[in-house]
């Protein structure tokens, strides 16, 4: 065996999670990962199993994401993975499972402002039931809101909460949706020293393909645009929900988040990318 075999590991093993969340740009964090040599998505982006799978087994998820080879062209390693934004909601014994198979696995998550969070996700709903934004009452969406699958979906607190009384803190890396917005080579650089792959790999990209903002599309058919603003009348109930949230993960993470209560934009980058289901989108809302 070579020395170069011996650095390979002995059975499968997974090097990287990102674990949410959704509609906060875990879409474009995978279409910049998947570009870097040094990165495999053998069961592409969201494998769903630990959600999913009625008896999730660590070792056949292993196995699930093995990749073809261990190193690069260049013969450098290379780190396997998946990004599945509904794994934010898993339950702590499910964690504990992914923590006593894989202990080292370095994590992310991508937060995204939960009132802008919510209109999106209720947008698509909207979208997937065939109706217009002007169909729709305050009352649907304050519904949708509302909602418990969308309530989880907001709950950083708790994300947080649950995977770092398993993991240690370092091993889990906060991103945030503005960032990729308005600074989005920092965050790949940020990322890349997180998973300890080679960060002049993005920094050779050409500036519009690090700037553009990748959308997953909303089915056949379904082309998504600039998506409207949130309903004035629709704030006060969304920061009745996550204002206090919002506070706290202030606290908690030392990062400003007032434009949060106003509901202020991050700088968007413009461009547009199909997505693999034939989705063509826009890249003036955040993604998936």
């Amino acid at each position: 065996m070579s020395h170069m075999d011996s650095a390979l590991p002995s059975s499968p093993t997974v090097d990287f999670l990102g674990i949410g969340a959704q509609k906060a740009g875990t879409t474009w964090l995978y279409h910049q990962l998947s570009r870097h040599p040094q990165v495999a998505f053998p069961r592409g982006k969201e494998v769903h199993y630990w959600d999913a799978a009625t008896a999730p087994d660590a070792d056949e998820w292993a196995a699930m994401l093995e990749p073809p080879s261990r190193r690069s062209r260049s013969g450098r390693p290379i780190k396997t993975g998946e990004i599945t934004p509904a794994y934010a909601t898993l339950p702590v014994e499910k964690i504990k499972a992914i923590h006593r198979r894989c202990p080292g696995i370095r994590l992310f998550v991508s937060f995204r402002n939960p009132l802008d969070r919510a209109w999106s996700a209720a947008l698509m709903g909207l979208a997937r039931a065939q109706m217009l934004v002007p169909e729709a009452s305050d009352q649907w969406f304050l519904d949708h809101f509302r909602s418990a699958a969308s309530r989880a979906r907001g709950d950083y607190l708790g994300c947080l909460d649950r995977w770092w009384s398993v993991f240690p803190r370092d091993q889990l890396l906060v991103l945030f949706q503005d960032d990729i917005a308005s600074r989005p080579s920092t965050v790949l650089d940020t990322l890349a020293a997180h998973l300890g792959i080679d960060a002049a790999e993005f920094a050779a990209l050409p500036e519009s393909a690090i700037g553009e903002v990748v959308v997953p599309g909303l089915g056949d058919g379904v082309v998504s645009a600039a998506p409207p603003p949130l309903r004035p009348s629709l704030l006060k109930p969304l920061l009745e929900l996550y204002g206090r949230d919002i506070a706290k993960l202030e606290r908690l993470t030392g990062r400003d988040l007032s434009a949060w209560r106003e509901l202020r934009p991050a700088t968007r980058h413009m461009g547009q990318r199909t997505t693999s289901d034939g989705g063509a989108t826009r890249a003036a809302d955040a993604e998936g």
